[in-house]
C-alpha cells in the first residue's frame, strides 16, 4: 500500500508537472497575444492622433456635404495640402475678435494657419486687447474698425485678403465689405452678426438679450463712462455669465485666459444700423460658421441670420460654443483652410 501510494505521488507530481509546463505555455502564449494587442492598439491610437494632427480638411462639413477621407495616407494628404495652398494666390488672413476679446483669442488659430504657409494677423480692434484706447470714448463702428481700416488701406493695389470675424466682429467685416469690396478676397462671419441693411449688430442679439430699448434701460451690465445721467457707453457680463454664456465647451485654461484678458465693450458701434449696398457689400463673397453648441449666440439665430441673408456657403462645428477657436480649433482650422481652397 505504501509502494502504491508512492507510485501514484510520483505519477500526480509527474502528470502535475507536465499540466503545470501545458499550463506555463498557454499562459505565456495568452501573455503574447495580449502583448501582441497592446502594441497593435498603441500603434492604432498613435495613428489616430496623427491624422488627428493633418490638416486635410476632412473634419469640416459644408452644408450637405459627406466627404471624408480617413483612409487616405496623412502625409501624402498634408503634401497634397501644402501644395495645394502653395498655388493660392491671397494667402493673407485677417482675424477680427469679438465683443470683449483682443488679437489674443487666435492664438491657436494663428500657429495652425502658419504651419501650412498662411499668412494671418490678429488685430486689436479700437478699445480692446492691448490698445489703450478707452472704450468710452469709441462711438462710431468707423472707429471701433479703425485698425482695420488702416491695414486695408495700407494693403498693395493688387493684393487681397480674407476676413475672418467672430461675434460682433462680424459689423467690422460687413463695414469693410461696403467700404473695401475690392480688397477682400473672401468674407468669413464666425458665428458672428452677420446683418442686412439697415440693421443693428446688436439686433442680431436681440432675442438673447431682449430689445435695445429694454437692454439700454434694465441691464445691470452696462456702463456709464460720461456719468449715471448720460447715456451709457460700453457694457460688459460678469465673470459667472461669461462662462456660463462664452465658454460652455471651452478648456479651463483658456477660459481663465480669458478671464484676466477681455475688456468692456463700447456700446455705440453694436447700436449704429449698417448701410449696406448690392454694389459693393453684395458683390463680396461670404461665408458663414455656425457654432452648434453656442449660449450666446444660438443655433436658431444663426440659422436666421443665414436664410435671412444668405452667404455663398455655410459650415457647421458640431460640439463648438460661442469660441470655437478656444473649444474646437481643429475644426475651425480645417474649415478655414476648405474656405480658402474654394475657387
Amino acid at each position: 500500500m505504501g509502494n502504491s501510494l508512492i507510485c501514484r505521488t510520483k505519477k500526480d507530481a509527474k502528470d502535475s508537472g507536465s499540466k503545470s509546463k501545458r499550463m506555463g505555455r498557454s499562459q505565456r502564449k495568452m501573455l503574447a497575444e495580449e502583448e501582441f494587442l497592446h502594441k497593435q492598439a498603441l500603434s492604432m491610437a498613435l495613428h489616430q492622433h496623427q491624422l488627428s494632427q493633418r490638416f486635410d480638411g476632412s473634419m469640416s462639413r459644408r452644408i450637405g456635404s459627406t466627404s471624408s477621407r480617413r483612409h487616405a495616407d496623412p502625409l501624402a494628404n498634408e503634401k497634397k495640402l501644402l501644395e495645394s495652398l502653395e498655388k493660392i494666390k491671397f494667402k493673407k488672413i485677417v482675424l477680427l475678435h469679438g465683443e470683449g476679446f483682443g488679437a489674443w483669442c487666435w492664438y491657436k488659430t494663428i500657429a495652425q494657419l502658419e504651419e501650412v504657409g498662411l499668412q494671418p494677423t490678429a488685430l486689436d480692434l479700437t478699445g480692446s486687447g492691448i490698445d489703450l484706447t478707452d472704450t468710452n470714448t469709441v462711438t462710431t463702428l468707423a472707429e471701433y474698425s479703425k485698425p482695420l481700416i488702416k491695414y486695408l488701406e495700407n494693403l498693395p493695389v493688387d493684393e487681397k485678403v480674407i476676413l475672418v470675424g467672430h461675434s460682433s466682429g462680424g459689423a467690422c467685416l460687413s463695414y469693410a465689405l461696403e467700404h473695401f469690396p475690392e480688397k477682400i478676397s473672401k468674407a468669413i462671419f464666425l458665428c458672428a452678426t452677420m446683418v442686412s441693411n439697415g440693421q443693428r449688430p446688436f439686433d442680431v442679439f436681440a432675442e438673447e438679450l431682449g430689445s435695445a430699448e429694454r437692454f439700454m434701460k434694465e441691464s445691470q451690465f452696462l456702463i456709464y463712462g460720461n456719468g449715471k445721467g448720460k447715456p451709457p457707453t460700453g457694457f460688459m457680463f460678469e465673470k459667472q455669465l461669461i462662462k456660463g454664456l462664452y465658454f460652455n465647451q471651452s478648456p479651463t485654461k483658456d477660459v481663465a485666459l480669458a478671464m484676466v484678458s477681455m475688456r468692456s465693450t463700447p456700446l455705440g458701434p453694436i447700436m449704429e444700423k449698417l448701410s449696406l449696398t448690392p454694389e459693393k457689400y453684395g458683390t463680396g463673397r461670404r461665408f458663414y460658421v455656425q457654432t452648434l453648441e453656442d449660449r450666446a449666440l444660438s443655433p436658431d439665430v444663426q440659422e436666421k441670420l443665414v436664410r435671412e441673408n444668405p452667404p455663398e456657403g455655410v459650415f457647421k462645428i458640431k460640439g463648438s460654443d460661442h469660441c470655437p477657436f478656444f473649444s474646437k480649433p481643429q475644426s475651425l482650422h480645417k474649415i478655414l483652410i476648405e474656405i480658402v481652397q474654394i475657387p
